[in-house]
């Protein structure tokens, strides 16, 4: 991996830490002999998801100066190189920064339709972007939750697959007003959110055109520190539809399915809850 890394950048590499594994990929720290220091992913077959996440990185980063994502120094089949960020503890002004930049990101320069132009992966699974029109409602049951159910369908009860089935059918109903499409993380939970200083990054995104709501939804998953600053300095930027906090388990139903179908039935309980917490909001 050194001497491959090497005539990626152009330069030596003076020492590579392993840091662990994620997935299908290894993690790696390189201190260049430019003096750079930078993180690394590796993997022999994951030229797919690579491309996917560089291609989501560089898309999100167009939205304008201050969007909150890592630059990407550099990608091939085997290899993404991103900058060494050194993380720091999450303080409550670096969160209503990142409330107020994630409303920017989400804001500026919306894509025209929903999905990506790029193959996309969360985790290693495959993502289907293919575009929709402005419909998002049937485009979310669609790329979303039907292939993810699919997937996941040998860890539930038919019981189950029905209440998910039945969201899917009045989806419609349930997803509050018409959004515009908006550049979303796509996987926010909160390992994806990288305290550094001052500010907070956003890594590992599975990025496309989708509702905004489905970022903050995700935050809120599995916990994020001072959540609540997040969420109010994002909404003073660009107020949040009504309702919005009821449509929170609608978006969290892809996430959880993901969840189900990388990890199984431990996610299953949870999965039921959002499903059944949607249709009583409808």
């Amino acid at each position: 991996m050194r001497g491959r890394l090497e005539r990626l950048l152009g330069t030596g590499v003076d020492a590579l830490a392993d840091l662990g594994s994620s997935h299908a990929w290894t993690l790696h720290r390189a201190s260049l002999a430019d003096g750079r220091e930078v993180f690394v992913k590796a993997a022999s077959d994951q030229a797919g998801v690579f491309a996917a996440e560089a291609a989501g990185l560089r898309w999100l980063a167009e939205a304008g100066p201050g969007t909150p994502v890592p630059e990407v120094i550099a990608a091939d089949d085997r290899l993404l190189v991103l900058p060494w960020l050194r993380s720091a503890s999450p303080a409550p002004s670096t969160a209503e920064r990142l409330g107020r930049e994630l409303a920017v990101l989400h804001t500026s320069a919306r894509p025209a339709t929903y999905g990506a132009p790029w193959e996309g992966y969360i985790a290693d699974l495959p993502l289907d972007n293919t575009s929709g029109d402005d419909d998002w409602p049937r485009w979310y049951a669609e790329r979303r939750l039907e292939p993810f159910l699919r997937l996941g369908a040998r860890h539930l009860s038919s019981a189950d697959v029905r209440l998910v089935e039945r969201v899917m059918a009045d989806v419609q109903a349930l997803a509050g007003p018409p959004e515009p499409p908006s550049r979303i993380h796509g996987d926010l939970w909160s390992g994806n959110v990288l305290w550094t200083g001052d500010r907070a990054l956003l890594i590992d995104p599975a990025a496309h055109g989708g509702h905004r709501e489905t970022d903050l939804a995700m935050l809120a998953l599995f916990g994020t520190p001072h959540l609540d600053r997040v969420l109010a300095a994002y909404d003073e930027a660009a107020p949040l539809a009504d309702g919005w906090r009821d449509r929170i388990p609608l978006h969290q139903l892809h996430p959880l399915l993901v969840h189900v179908a990388l990890f199984g039935g431990s996610y299953r309980a949870s999965l039921v809850d959002a499903a059944r917490s949607t249709l009583g909001s409808g």
